[in-house]
């Protein structure tokens, strides 16, 4: 009697064990489709900054602004897999008629998406060879002391040409030159909150001469600190800046 007792019992486990099982499954399913839909959803329509970056000054002082063409493969690329917003733009010193071409491109929705986009990759695969890469430092016009690194390559006979690249990202509002700081699996995790705070930024700055690279990033770079989220998660052009087209009023 208790042995087929126990028998029954033991029946009434296993089946409830198993509607559980299935029930699990189930709810598994149902979240993972959920979560899928959303970062489906969180990767397919980009994180605002609260001034798009389509907004920075074409003017800053002496240095004044041209939109460079960027090729269509390159924009669909970038807009795909991890570019929430960029810009890229030729300043043109108006007194010293020295030029850098200057790059930052926003990126949130998908952090990880900025591994490996960096000038050690990007050029030898445009066809320049790197020469150097050294560490560096500059003062941006407020005074700030800024870690950046300076890249060096050339393009071979017949062309010749030469560039210098000054590159560093931002994290979280953070300055960093290594991609170390955002590798990790926090850093690379897709951001479903939709949170404009939680972002990697790439700054890159070239041109044929160091000096012109390094006079337009002190003078620049404060501007660009400002249409990113600090460490607060504040973005200071937000106080100053009304977007009301592609460019805005000069900035002196």
């Amino acid at each position: 009697m208790y042995c087929t007792r126990w028998i029954r019992l033991g029946k009434i486990s296993t089946s409830l064990a198993w509607v559980f099982a299935v029930v699990l499954v189930l709810l598994s399913g149902i979240a993972y489709r959920v979560l899928a839909s959303h970062l489906k959803f969180v990767t397919a329509n980009p994180v605002s900054l609260p001034v798009p970056l389509s907004a920075f000054p074409v003017q800053i002082g002496d240095w004044v602004g041209s939109d460079l063409s960027i090729p269509n493969t390159t924009k669909e690329y970038m807009e795909r897999n991890f570019a929430d917003d960029f810009f890229s733009r030729r300043y043109i010193n108006t007194a010293t008629k020295s030029w850098a071409d200057v790059y930052v491109v926003y990126c949130s929705s998908q952090p990880g998406g900025m591994l490996g986009h960096q000038p050690l990759v990007c050029y030898p695969a445009h066809g320049w060879i790197h020469d150097s890469t050294e560490p560096s430092q500059f003062t941006s016009r407020t005074g700030r002391q800024l870690d950046c690194l300076i890249h060096r390559f050339h393009k071979p006979a017949p062309a010749y040409d030469q560039t210098v690249v000054l590159n560093f990202y931002i994290l979280n509002g953070q300055i960093t030159t290594e991609e170390n700081d955002f590798s990790g699996p926090f850093g690379r995790r897709p951001n479903i909150a939709g949170n404009s705070a939680r972002y990697i930024a790439q700054v890159q700055i070239s041109s044929v001469l160091e000096n012109s690279i390094r006079v337009a990033a002190e003078n620049i770079t404060d501007m660009i600190l400002d249409f990113l989220p600090d460490d607060n998660g504040e973005v200071r052009a937000a106080g100053y800046v009304h977007p009301i087209s592609d460019n805005v009023k000069n900035t002196e």
